[in-house]
């Protein structure tokens, strides 16, 4: 085992009655990580975060700590703390006494409590909001609350489940900067749940893709689009052309009855598998000169690009591009082999 793993869970399987939410998951979180749990509702990932924290606990299985199986340990004796989607900060009470309650819980003096609550206040770029109540914040700075709230504590690990789904979208891309900034000069393991695949790709260091209670692919960002292991990663993580095919050999991929370069190696001769290739990764070219060739369907201006649908002889193909091919107009279509990715089919 890796020395710097924080948290492994082992076999970790989640049943209510007859309905199966966890199906033996298996994965380690490092020190120091952003660690992000993706996937549709229903998934599980919300499951598991909250078997992490104690709030639920597993069917069988274990969550090793450290070291340690915490699974019988209370949530408030784990050294973890959690920021819900919805804040549960106290109305009644202002920014101070919201973020110094667990350090006064744990009777620490006066002027420690407020040196700390400073000091978290200005690393949420909020000093001065003490004395403000919560009611009179945005979405925003009470967002920024319940994670110094947290944070105060001094947690090795920090849960948040969804915590930027009810800011707007301005707010949260600014948010989602804010939380990687923090999670980095603080160095805490940061465990974060979303549906959201560009929050997931902007912010992690790992992303765990999740879908029916099990483990689709563990990755970094990078791998997990470049390089998705099965058509849900591939169609859930970004917008995805899934085509079938055959792998000829290694390097050598068939598509569209085409014969194309590809980097792909390890195969079956003649196995029948799924390519991945991505809308941005399409070149339009002459008509005349490529293998791949189309009729455009449609064209959508997205502002940093045109969407096309292209339609092959086989296929409707989806390209993003900076070149506009007007409608009805015929092309050309290539795509370089590091570009054409090829998966496995899911039997």
């Amino acid at each position: 085992m890796e020395k710097n793993i924080i948290i492994d869970l082992k076999n970790v399987y989640k049943k209510y009655d007859d309905l199966e939410v966890l199906k033996n998951i298996n994965f380690y979180i490092r020190k120091n990580e952003f660690l992000t749990l993706l996937g549709p509702s229903g998934c599980g990932k919300t499951t598991t975060l909250r078997i992490i924290g104690g709030f639920e606990q597993p069917t069988s299985g274990e969550i090793i700590f450290e070291g340690k199986n915490i699974i019988n340990i209370p949530p408030y004796e784990r050294p973890i703390n959690t920021v819900f989607q919805k804040y549960a900060l106290f109305p009644h009470m202002n920014v101070f006494d919201n973020i110094a309650f667990g350090l006064k819980i744990k009777k620490l003096s006066k002027k420690t409590i407020e040196e700390k609550v400073k000091n978290i206040l200005k690393m949420v770029n909020l000093s001065g909001f003490e004395n403000r109540s919560i009611e009179s914040l945005s979405g925003g700075q009470q967002q920024r609350i319940a994670i110094a709230r947290a944070l105060v504590n001094e947690p090795k690990v920090l849960l948040l489940d969804e915590p930027l789904g009810a800011l707007d979208l301005k707010l949260r891309k600014e948010m989602q900067m804010e939380l990687k900034n923090i999670q980095k000069s603080l160095g805490i393991t940061f465990i974060y749940v979303t549906h959201d695949q560009e929050e997931a790709l902007t912010m992690s260091d790992t992303i765990v893709v999740m879908d029916s209670g099990e483990i689709q692919q563990i990755g970094t960002p990078v791998d997990i689009y470049n390089e998705p292991k099965n058509a849900f990663v591939a169609k859930f993580i970004g917008e995805s052309n899934i085509i079938e095919g055959i792998i000829h050999e290694d390097f050598v991929v068939e598509f569209e009855n085409i014969m194309f370069d590809c980097v792909d190696r390890g195969f079956e001769k003649k196995e029948e598998i799924d390519v991945v290739i991505r809308p941005e990764d399409l070149i339009i070219e002459n008509f005349e000169e490529a293998k791949l060739k189309g009729k455009v369907i449609s064209v959508t201006f997205k502002g940093v690009h045109y969407e096309m649908l292209i339609e092959s002889d086989n296929f409707l193909w989806k390209v993003h591009s900076t070149t506009m091919a007007p409608v009805n107009s015929l092309v050309g279509l290539s795509v370089l082999p590091e570009n054409i990715h090829v998966m496995k089919k899911v039997r």
